[in-house]
């Protein structure tokens, strides 16, 4: 891992980034299915993005959230990092409880089930997610939870 000067995100700073992260979703998702994936499909740097439904584990209703990608065989990861906040975002949450998600790429849709990359996955794909989007490891620094790799496989 490299040196880095990351610090844990402070209270207020969690509640505005929370914020303004639920405000870019949003707009993303909206560009990302007018576009086909053509607007918002990549992240600045490259990095190619999805977007995940998953199941509100206490409302039931369809949850939508663009998520950088890693393709790996006939998998793709995503990592649960939440910009290095102390709690796991939403989507991760949802996903523990309900493991069936849908994937969209570009107009592509398919069913996934998610599930937890174990210790020897995460080192294994780690480095390629950091060469992806260098931040990651930034996020992992500020943070004392275990930043989850997620394993989305063709249900």
């Amino acid at each position: 891992m490299a040196e880095t000067k990351a610090r844990p995100w402070t209270a207020s700073e969690e509640r505005i980034g929370t914020f303004f992260i639920g405000i870019m979703s949003k707009l993303n998702v909206w560009a990302y299915r007018l576009s086909n994936g053509w607007l918002g499909g990549k992240f600045p740097g490259g990095a190619p993005v999805l977007l995940l439904t998953t199941t509100g584990r206490k409302s039931g209703e369809k949850r939508v959230a663009p998520l950088l990608y890693l393709q790996d065989g006939n998998d793709l990861i995503v990592v649960a990092s939440k910009g290095g906040m102390s709690h796991h975002p939403f989507w991760y949450k949802n996903l523990e409880a309900n493991p069936a998600v849908e994937v969209e790429v570009g107009n592509q849709k398919r069913p996934y089930r998610a599930r937890r990359a174990n210790a020897e996955e995460k080192a294994r794909l780690w480095p390629r997610l950091v060469k992806m989007y260098g931040s990651y490891d930034d996020y992992q620094a500020r943070t004392t939870r275990d930043i989850p790799v997620i394993v989305l496989s063709p249900a």
